[in-house]
């Protein structure tokens, strides 16, 4: 219940100062997302990975600046209950004309579960439904910055049409050749949509809309938008990246809701785009791509707390609308991580144990910096997002009893039963996917060698594309990988992981003499960082089917030298180019396929 009147004339200031607080946040948020153009003009990528880490941060710095401003200013450790209902009800009031509420009603959530016990996690002194809507703020956007602009081209005005969207985004750098990109594009639509231009009837609303930033991480800008066509719509997506000689091309294009849900992939790191209403890009978005998660989307903006907040609730509807028993997971269980998940709902919870067997030799702390270090880095398509929760409330009957033995036997330390509620103090949270291990061995089973074929082809592309973002998985078992639904490989356990550049890649020492190659101890020093990659083959590859397949595409991954040469790449400053589509899907690649051909005839 809120209260009936406003008797604490402290509530609006503390609202208003909150929200102060957000306002900096976002200000600061959108100040490194739009200057990521300029890092893209200037090539500065190693510019471009060190603002994506520092912008992860920004967001848990103003949460702390918030909460430290309202105990020193307004003491609020003692506010009341009523005065913190009435807080919220002005904090509503400030948000009726703002362009971000529901992020700032996320970060209202923020600051006070970090002072309020979590008796008040709840709909009276939190925003667990959301409050505002952001319906009617597309209509709100300054003309002159809307969120997305509409072109209208006829058929004979196309290409002119295609050529001046990519000039509007005013980018200061030289083309290759932007006429000739521009009719790959058109030549691509074409092919994609099974049509000639000439085929087509333009309706009378036939348009291209565009969003009005483009979408930067890693070495890439993508143009994102849609094509309308009376009731045809079909996406539009066109990568921008510099060919060697430091000329901007269009890389290729895509047309598919499968295209851009790998472009936007909860196995990427996160774009650096300029936006003043991040909902209505997030509509746009899912027109384009109705299967994905709002919730994924604001996390591939950027925007992961509102990701998280978003998650949560469509967490919560779940279970009111399943009866089906958290349980462990299946497959083979974690030496750092118990790993549980609810049947019905697509994703494994995990959380760290409070001991570990031989050889493991890690603490609670380390493996939380390792899963941080992953949340900062370019995930190159083939590490999963995490998100990670304090304090999470689950309702102990719906746990399955083994399920609550392991937890309070291998995670004690952050198990609290509360009535009827069962609290978990801190864990993760990831898409669940089917293990690479239990993959090989249903393929195996089954006789399906394309897909046992296809399996270990992607494991050893998703290692190398990890090795080109300056990353040593550590534990290279299968089981520590799984398959999407896209059939891509993506590593998920990361107790293990390490910058390639800090490895030591050796290898084996020759044995001194005969006792020591039938010595069963290794006979030579190992440090701390050393790696031996022959030495991978007798773990990885002892299905024969497997080992043939590895050998005969990855057999440089056994190799010193060629962990040493990316080492090398990537001390001297070069930084790879990881792509969200196949290789062949490149418009370089497919004129020079094209040349090769016309010289066989």
């Amino acid at each position: 219940m809120f209260p009936n009147q406003f008797t604490d004339s402290r509530a609006f200031d503390v609202a208003q100062a909150m929200l102060e607080g957000f306002n900096r946040h976002y200000r600061l948020f959108r100040k490194t997302s739009a200057a990521a153009k300029a890092r893209f003009e200037q090539r500065d990528w190693h510019g471009q990975q060190r603002a994506q880490r520092e912008r992860i941060e920004f967001y848990d710095r103003r949460v702390d600046e918030a909460v430290e401003r309202l105990r020193s200013e307004f003491h609020v450790d003692a506010l009341s209950m009523d005065s913190w209902q009435q807080v919220k009800l002005h904090y509503i009031g400030l948000l009726t004309d703002h362009h971000q509420p529901e992020l700032a009603e996320t970060f209202f959530n923020s600051v006070t579960t970090k002072l309020l016990h979590r008796a008040y996690f709840r709909n009276d002194f939190i925003f667990v439904r959301p409050a505002i809507s952001t319906e009617y703020l597309e209509m709100e956007e300054p003309a002159d910055a809307p969120t997305w602009r509409p072109w209208y081209p006829t058929r004979e005005t196309l290409h002119q049409t295609v050529r001046g969207i990519v000039m509007s985004f005013a980018l200061q750098a030289a083309w290759e050749d932007l006429d000739r990109d521009v009719d790959d594009v058109l030549e691509a639509m074409q092919t994609r949509m099974n049509l000639r231009f000439s085929d087509w009837r333009l309706r009378a609303n036939f348009q291209i809309q565009v969003l009005s930033s483009l979408f930067y991480r890693n070495k890439g800008a993508y143009l994102v938008g849609r094509v309308i066509n009376g009731f045809t719509v079909f996406p539009i997506c066109l990568p921008l990246v510099y060919n060697a000689a430091d000329r901007l091309v269009i890389d290729t294009a895509l047309f598919s809701e499968d295209d851009l849900q790998l472009v936007f992939s909860f196995a990427r790191a996160y774009f650096m785009v300029d936006m003043e209403l991040p909902s209505a890009y997030v509509q746009f978005l899912r027109s384009l791509m109705p299967r994905k998660p709002r919730g994924e989307l604001y996390s591939a903006l950027g925007l992961q707390k509102q990701g998280k907040n978003m998650f949560y609730r469509d967490f919560l509807s779940h279970q009111r609308h399943s009866t089906d028993r958290f349980r462990i997971a299946p497959g083979i269980k974690g030496m750092v991580m118990l790993v549980f998940d609810l049947p019905s709902f697509p994703y494994v919870f995990k959380v760290i144990k409070d001991f570990y067997p031989e050889p493991k030799n890690t603490t609670r702390e380390q493996i939380k910096a390792k899963y941080l270090l992953v949340k900062q880095h370019d995930r190159v398509g083939r590490m999963a997002d995490t998100l990670e929760y304090s304090k999470v409330a689950f309702p102990r009957a719906r746990f399955e009893d083994e399920l609550v033995a392991e937890l309070k036997h291998f995670c004690g330390s952050l198990i609290e039963e509360d009535g009827d509620v069962l609290v978990i103090r801190h864990l993760y949270i990831e898409r669940r996917m089917i293990p690479l291990n239990i993959y090989l061995h249903d393929a195996s089973e089954a006789g399906d060698r394309d897909a046992l074929e296809h399996a270990v082809i992607e494991y050893g592309n998703a290692i190398k594309d990890l090795v080109a973002a300056n990353i040593f998985p550590g534990d290279m078992l299968w089981k520590n990988f799984g398959i999407t639904r896209h059939g891509k490989v993506v590593f998920y356990d990361y107790d293990e992981i390490e910058y390639l550049t800090d490895c030591n890649f050796r290898r084996v020492p020759l044995p001194r003499h005969e006792e020591d190659e039938l010595c069963g101890e290794v006979w030579y020093h190992v440090g701390a960082k050393d790696v031996f990659p022959e030495t991978f083959g007798p773990f990885l590859l002892g299905n024969p089917a497997v080992r043939e397949v590895f050998m005969r595409h990855h057999a440089d991954l056994l190799d010193a030298a060629f962990w040493q040469a990316h080492k090398d790449r990537i001390k001297a400053g070069h930084v790879h180019d990881v792509f969200p589509y196949e290789p062949a899907r490149r418009f370089s690649a497919q004129r020079l396929a094209a040349e090769v051909a016309q010289i066989g005839h």
